[in-house]
């Protein structure tokens, strides 16, 4: 039944990799339609992976309003990368054993295991049933996140819906399929090109680096060996020249009160850890 399943996944990664071809079409070119993706992009990868599913449900790096929180999830939910406890799970889990046996993406696999392979081949590190109850306790807990795990495909095909019904078929090409290739690749190069591409700013003990043009257009979570030496942190980008986007948007929601319990490392922190290390 695995097998099943990660053959199930593997044809529907093809499937969409496939389906984005179509946007070499002329038929299927529109610059509304380039406008929809990238507007759907952002809500779903910006908004929905990075700020909600990454810094406020995995680390609890901030608080947001529940309601916010919980439309932000759906966000997440919609960048077809997997359900909120899902997500969650597996990116706790690397970070138990990050680099080690029991990460699911260990770039210690080599770099195409770390990107994509770890999604649909043989993996005995994924978090089971029990893991995932395991290391995502507190979503367990919510009546909303138990319901999300069965929206993932609901929820696609109500967008593409949308997207069809607003602009044709050219809004779906670029909505659906060439939106998620670009966000899948944005978010896997994040365990492949910034645990091997970039410079080291903490011995963390795994082979997070920081990576700028990954941070760059991942919206800061390129500055991930930053990340793992402070993985509560809101903010991923410490330096002056290391941009953080998301991190804009955290000071922005704790600007307008929609969040609070914004955690970053102090100076000293910062300083004690290198100097240890």
């Amino acid at each position: 039944m695995d097998r099943f399943y990660r053959h199930i996944k593997g044809l529907g990664i093809l499937g969409i990799h496939i389906g984005a071809l179509a946007a070499f079409l002329p038929a299927f070119f529109a610059w509304p339609a380039l406008a929809a993706a990238a507007i759907v992009s952002y809500t779903t990868v910006a908004l929905g992976i990075s700020l909600c599913f990454h810094r406020t449900l995995t680390h609890r790096s901030l608080r947001l309003l529940k309601p916010l929180e919980y439309l932000l999830a759906i966000f997440g939910t919609l960048a077809l990368q997997g359900d909120p406890i899902r997500w969650v799970a597996v990116h706790r889990k690397h970070h138990a054993h990050a680099d080690q046996e029991g990460d699911p993406h260990s770039i210690r696999g080599g770099f195409r295991w770390a990107h994509m392979d770890w999604l649909y081949r043989h993996n005995i590190a994924l978090p089971s049933d029990e893991e995932m109850l395991h290391f995502a306790p507190d979503l367990y807990a919510q009546a909303f996140y138990r319901a999300l795990q069965y929206f993932n495909i609901p929820l696609q095909i109500a967008l593409g819906v949308g997207l069809f019904a607003l602009g044709g078929w050219s809004w779906v090409v670029w909505g659906i399929f060439v939106r998620l290739v670009i966000s899948y690749h944005t978010t896997w190069l994040v365990n492949s090109a910034s645990h091997t591409l970039g410079y080291r700013t903490y011995e963390t003990g795994d082979e997070s680096t920081n990576c700028w043009w990954v941070a760059l257009i991942s919206w800061g979570e390129g500055w991930h060996n930053n990340h793992h030496a402070f993985p509560f942190s809101a903010r991923h980008g410490l330096r002056w020249f290391e941009l953080d986007m998301t991190w804009w948007h955290v000071r922005l929601l704790a600007f307008l009160r929609l969040a609070d319990r914004v955690r970053i490392p102090s100076e000293t922190m910062q300083r004690r850890f290198r100097e240890v290390m």
